[in-house]
Parts: C-alpha cells; sequence; structure tokens
C-alpha cells in the first residue's frame, strides 16, 4: 500500500518510493530523502509538526507539510 510519511506511526519503517522534488528541499534529497532508502519514524513534535525521522541513518527533523510530498511503502 503506497501512501506518504506523515501516515507513519512511530517505530514503524518503510520504504521511499518517490518524492516531489519541487516541494522537497535540496538538503533533505543530499541527506539521503531518495527512492529506495528507508525512512522510520522516531518521534512527533507535541502538536504534530514538525515529524523526527530516521533517514538512510540520518536523522532529520521535517515539516508535516514536506513530510506530505514524500511517497514511501510500508514495510511488513
Amino acid at each position: 500500500m503506497e501512501s506518504n510519511s506523515s501516515t507513519l506511526a512511530i517505530g514503524e519503517t518503510a520504504t521511499i518510493t518517490a518524492v516531489n522534488l519541487d516541494e522537497i528541499p535540496l538538503k533533505l534529497l543530499e541527506m539521503g530523502c531518495l527512492p529506495g532508502n528507508t525512512i522510520t519514524l522516531l518521534q512527533i513534535a507535541p502538536f504534530g509538526d514538525p515529524l523526527y525521522f530516521n533517514v538512510n541513518d540520518s536523522h532529520v527533523a521535517i515539516r508535516l507539510e514536506t513530510a506530505k510530498e514524500i511517497s514511501i511503502q510500508k514495510n511488513k
């Protein structure tokens, strides 16, 4: 089932299938937020934004609206 990274639950891991290059900052791409890499949700800020992810062994905080632009396939 394909969805976006904002739908992950804490501790859930997925594989990135696509990113919206027009909406994703270059810095996230440089840190490994690319198709084929794994993404795990580590924490959610108290008001739900930002989300704290482990992306390809890099820890990054991603705004909710940006996380919605990262397509994923959840790992079973």
